[in-house]
């Protein structure tokens, strides 16, 4: 059992936990960092590490993994320290206000402010209701894209209508020797503009795109050889296929947290948008994992949150200084330390 303090404990080591942690060392505030992942990052890491990512300020388009080795560099100088790859288990709050987090390993950290970056808390894939899917898991089915080469000069069935399916579609395309995208609908909800690049790219003959289906069956011995599609109701038909990616989103869990008497709105925490704080003092949550009028679940959200929350949580570390806002572009970052 290990026995922590610090001044603020982050429960996630996701993109905006890692940011908090950069706001927090600006202010001079020791973080330490909690995440049931063996590894930092979060999703960016654990479901796409090599997916492009396009709305993140400065960057026309940074992949996933380096957006996460790019915010490990740029926290490094506040020494964050980490405990991986345990879960987070119980909040207790002491007499004087500050708290004791424990994970079900049984390390115990002492903190004066929680923050919880969970992001979707825990999550598991949504499954699509095929007869034996189980059965070809990890051999020929996956429900999410962790390295795209093991993909190259592969048959490969996707299926959905979201921002993750066509953003696969668009990215394995040069990779796979065949890429069928199937979709019950006949329009999508991801992006407009990768909607109309995947249709541009079926015309092209670069994919294969079936609307208005959806795969019925799995067939194979030890594994996954084959799909079979209904499209429109009408008669079925089999495509031969390597992997078959269902991409139906994730289903968010708050998991432990959901018992720790923070104010929920479904499956979110709902904050106060001045500071990003809970109805408990000293618990903020930032990012994908809060609710609010007008909510946004995008990371540069989350990462305005981290500094919002960052000039609120200096006042319950240092409650007898005042609070001076500074500026990197004339202190630099040697000189915040």
């Amino acid at each position: 059992m290990d026995n922590i303090t610090t001044d603020i404990c982050i429960v996630g080591a996701g993109p905006v936990g890692l940011f908090a942690v950069f706001e927090a060392g600006l202010l001079k505030m020791r973080c330490h960092v909690v995440d049931a992942l063996p590894a930092v990052g979060g999703q960016l890491s654990e479901i796409y590490p090599k997916k492009p990512i396009y709305d993140i300020p400065g960057f026309p388009e940074v992949l996933a993994g380096d957006l996460v080795k790019n915010l490990e560099q740029q926290i490094a100088p506040f020494h964050p320290t980490f405990t991986l790859g345990e879960r987070v288990e119980d909040l207790e709050k002491q007499e004087d206000g500050s708290f004791i987090v424990r994970t079900v390993e049984g390390t115990e950290i002492a903190c004066k402010v929680v923050v919880i970056a969970g992001g979707l808390g825990s999550f598991e894939p949504r499954k699509p209701a095929i007869e034996r899917l189980e059965k070809y898991e990890k051999k020929g089915v996956e429900y999410m894209v962790r390295d795209p080469e093991v993909f190259r000069d592969k048959r490969v069935v996707l299926a959905g209508g979201g921002d993750s399916a066509l953003d696969w579609t668009i990215y394995l395309a040069g990779l796979c020797k065949e890429l069928t995208l199937v979709h019950r609908g006949t329009s999508f909800r991801g992006a407009p503009e990768s909607a109309a690049k995947v249709v541009s790219m079926a015309e092209e003959g670069q994919i294969k795109l079936i609307l208005k289906s959806n795969v019925s069956e799995v067939q194979g011995e030890e594994a996954l050889e084959a799909v079979t599609v209904m499209v429109d109701n009408k008669e079925p038909y089999r495509i031969d296929t390597d992997y078959f990616i269902p991409l139906f989103g994730l289903v968010p869990k708050l998991g432990p947290i959901e018992n720790w008497g923070l104010e929920l709105d479904k499956n979110a925490i709902v904050v106060n948008t001045e500071d990003y704080s809970t109805n408990i003092p000293g618990v903020y949550a930032i990012g994908d994992i809060n609710t609010y009028p007008g909510k946004l679940k995008l990371i540069l959200c989350g990462f305005h949150e981290s500094a919002l929350m960052a000039q609120s949580a200096y006042n319950i570390i240092y409650p007898d200084k005042k609070f001076v806002l500074k500026y990197t572009t004339v202190n630099g970052i040697q000189e915040l330390q």
